[in-house]
């Protein structure tokens, strides 16, 4: 084999290898849990909801999350509807999002803890209490 038979034929391996990698991305496109569909809206409604962030921090209104062996349970200071995200870090199929009201007299949000796996989740909960917004994002390991 001569040289010139080795330089096409490591160009054919290489042009392979390029193709590869277009279609394994194609395939992979729309599983990335840290990509929005919806990115421009939420550019456009970012005032709204930086004006939701602070209300939390103005009013004292941070909601306490605790871990136990088998729940999430997150506490808010009144009864009110929401609407709770959990993005899984790694995988967006596992994300969970759940709307609803507060559970009981100490306000509660439970999520079973065995649909969850190991690892990093982005939480995000918005609610409306006194028509005022409010917008909590937090990371949370598992």
């Amino acid at each position: 084999m001569n040289w010139g038979r080795k330089i096409v034929l490591g160009m054919a391996i290489f042009m392979l290898f390029i193709i590869g990698m277009v279609v394994y991305m194609f395939k992979v496109h729309g599983n990335d849990a840290l990509m929005e569909d919806d990115y421009y809206e939420k550019g456009i409604n970012y005032d709204a909801d930086y004006k939701a962030i602070n209300n939390v921090f103005a009013d004292k209104a941070e909601p306490k999350i605790s871990l136990t062996a088998s729940q999430v349970i997150i506490q808010l200071q009144d009864s009110v509807a929401y609407d709770l995200k959990f993005k899984c870090a790694s995988v967006a199929k596992d994300d969970i999002k759940q709307t609803g009201a507060t559970i009981g007299h100490a306000n509660l949000i439970l999520l079973d803890r065995a649909k969850l796996r190991k690892g990093l989740w982005f939480v995000e909960l918005r609610w409306t209490n006194h028509q005022k917004a409010y917008f909590f994002k937090k990371d949370l390991m598992l």
